[in-house]
């Protein structure tokens, strides 16, 4: 028998993505102070704190410190039932819609970082864009209960059902806000079909990249049923490089859908199509920004993301079992070592 690992193959899916990468000039001071507001909450024993700095977060400082919510929030209620999770989500939907009101004591952290991100955001955050934030937030929120509903069960969702969850699962629809803190879309052009449909094309190629990405992580630690790989291979009973060639073709269409889609942008009167063309345009930048940070970030590939985006070749890494009974501060976040 070979001594040789079994190897996964990503494919270059983004290689015809019209939009290349662009970091802005302003990460670095920004993500640094987004970091150093966040380890003062400690939500991390030392050990998993390192594997969450090994991540790297795009944007300015709203967008900054919302991937730090995003990312303890995850990694809170990857680890819990599902009436425990819904409990965690009410207390973050009630910080968000109060942001000025002072947390319980003994509460769950999630309360307070939510409540100062929130706090911090609308300072510069207008009206329409508050209003939008919460809305997709909340949804967010909800498909996490979603989710643990299904760890609970052990349900293995078919494709349909999975990307209507995993669209709002994925957060995508929040963190498009932080393009629009700025900007006074009405609702009429916000939530216009064409502009909700290219919104839910972008959050589909988030996820399916995201997928090919973090498969290797997540069938390592036994929490692969959430992947449209796994929901693939089950529905079409295939094999693990039958699901990754299924979701490359489905990836072209999607492509090809928000190309079409952003001709058919109807006009809403010069002021209102300067400021839908500057969120459609940071739209199309996310995948190329997902699909960089998921090689760049320490996140799914250690220290070796950029070597794995140019061979694209994976060792498929061996099952591993996490201690379930750690929870919250004490929760245990993998670190991916290839």
């Amino acid at each position: 028998m070979s001594d040789k690992p079994q190897m996964i193959h990503l494919p270059e899916t983004m290689a015809n993505w019209p939009w290349p990468r662009y970091i802005n000039p302003h990460y670095e001071e920004v993500k640094a102070q987004s970091d150093a507001w966040f380890k003062e909450f400690k939500p991390f024993t030392e050990t998993s704190q390192h594997a969450f700095d090994k991540c790297d977060f795009e944007h300015l400082r709203t967008g900054c410190d919302l991937m730090n919510v995003f990312f303890v929030v995850d990694e809170y209620t990857d680890v819990e039932s599902a009436p425990i999770v819904r409990e965690m989500v009410d207390i973050v939907i009630d910080a968000m819609n109060y942001p000025h009101k002072p947390r319980p004591d003994g509460e769950i952290l999630l309360g307070e970082v939510t409540r100062q991100f929130w706090e911090r955001a609308i300072k510069t955050a207008t009206p329409s864009s508050q209003k939008h934030f919460i809305e997709a937030f909340t949804d967010y929120l909800n498909s996490v209960v979603e989710q643990a509903s299904d760890r609970d069960s052990d349900h293995v969702r078919t494709v349909e059902s999975y990307l209507s969850n995993r669209k709002e699962n994925i957060g995508a629809r929040p963190s498009y806000v932080p393009a629009e803190l700025g900007l006074n879309l009405p609702d009429e052009a916000f939530y216009h079909p064409v502009v909700t449909e290219l919104s839910y094309y972008i959050a589909e190629l988030i996820i399916l990249d995201n997928d090919l990405a973090s498969y290797n992580k997540e069938q390592a630690t036994g929490d692969d049923r959430h992947n449209i790989l796994t929901v693939v291979m089950q529905q079409f009973n295939t094999d693990l490089e039958g699901a990754i060639a299924w979701v490359v073709n489905y990836h072209e269409d999607v492509e090809i859908k928000f190309l079409d889609g952003m001709k058919r942008l109807p006009s809403f009167g010069p002021t209102v199509d300067k400021e839908l063309e500057e969120y459609v345009l940071a739209l199309a930048i996310w995948p190329r920004t997902n699909d960089c940070w998921n090689f760049e970030s320490g996140r799914y590939f250690g220290s070796k993301g950029l070597e794995f985006q140019k061979t694209r070749y994976v060792p498929l890494l061996p099952k591993v079992k996490n201690d379930s009974t750690l929870k919250r501060e004490q929760v245990v976040v993998p670190l991916v070592d290839l």
